[in-house]
């Protein structure tokens, strides 16, 4: 294969995963990592030094039209970053340490986890969401616009700390594996803290460029970005990103999350497989 047949084939992907990472708030990486490795044979710590510089891309692509649409909750974003960075910062440490083999495998564990507690998710009624003083102080609680139901929709938030908690594991994941987080991000701001899935995906999509930004200054430093890789992935994730956020008020939520749940269960099964060989 020649290097520019290589950079086209990278783009391509890129821009697909850019535009499906943008509509369910994955960051990209998710699909850039395993078709990096499982299809071109890309060394898995380059392609996750690539994932970060695309996570970043995609959230800066996606970012601000889901701030003007006001799908994106600010101030849930901003109170979640507190454990999203420090995580960020603590996995990009540990992966210099670990064996490829199990990051293939946390990988796959990971989003198999995710996708099933999204499967098993019961919805809940607005007047069920549990009260939070905390919520309540932070004036967390919003509304957005639903293009798709031509309405407008009121949404409390409930359980922040659970969610901050939960925001230092998704960190760690982000800076080890290089997938901006957001395949459990997205699944703890839709189980545990009530947010409904687009607001779920949006606020993801707001923050993973933070996240990822934390911890690739330490893959850059082990020399792990390779810029004849991560430019292409970089600009094929932001074109598709900002393509992906025109389309996500327009899609039915039950769509939504039926194709995030698909996305990462093959992911999961392909990375699995990767793993055990």
């Amino acid at each position: 294969m020649t290097p520019l047949v290589f950079v086209l084939i990278v783009f391509a992907i890129s821009l697909f995963a850019g535009f499906l990472g943008s509509l369910l708030g994955l960051g990209g990486g998710i699909i850039v990592v395993p078709a990096l490795t499982l299809f071109l044979g890309v060394d898995i710590r380059l392609a996750i030094g690539a994932s970060i510089i695309s996570v970043i891309a995609t959230s800066s692509g996606a970012a601000a039209a889901y701030v003007r649409e006001r799908l994106a909750n600010l101030r849930v974003a901003m109170f979640l970053e507190l454990g999203t960075v420090l995580g960020a910062i603590s996995g990009a440490y540990l992966a210099g340490f670990l064996h490829t083999r199990w990051l293939f495998l946390l990988f796959a564990v990971l989003l198999g986890y995710s996708a099933i507690a999204m499967v098993r998710k019961q919805h809940a009624a607005v007047g069920g969401v549990p009260p939070s003083a905390l919520a309540d102080r932070l004036a967390l609680h919003s509304s957005y616009f639903d293009e798709a139901q031509d309405r407008e929709r009121e949404y409390r938030v409930a359980r922040p700390g659970v969610g901050l908690g939960l925001m230092y594991i998704a960190g760690i994941a982000s800076g080890l594996l290089g997938i901006g987080s957001g395949a459990l991000k997205v699944p703890a701001m839709d189980l545990a803290m009530k947010l409904p899935m687009k607001v779920s995906s949006a606020t993801s999509n707001f923050m993973i460029g933070v996240t990822a930004a934390a911890s690739a200054g330490l893959y850059f430093m082990r020399g792990q970005i390779n810029p004849f890789l991560a430019a292409p992935v970089a600009v094929g994730v932001l074109g598709g990103a900002t393509l992906g956020a025109r389309f996500l008020g327009r899609v039915q939520p039950r769509r939504l999350r039926i194709l995030f749940v698909a996305v990462l269960l093959v992911v999961s099964v392909q990375m699995l497989v990767k793993g055990l060989q």
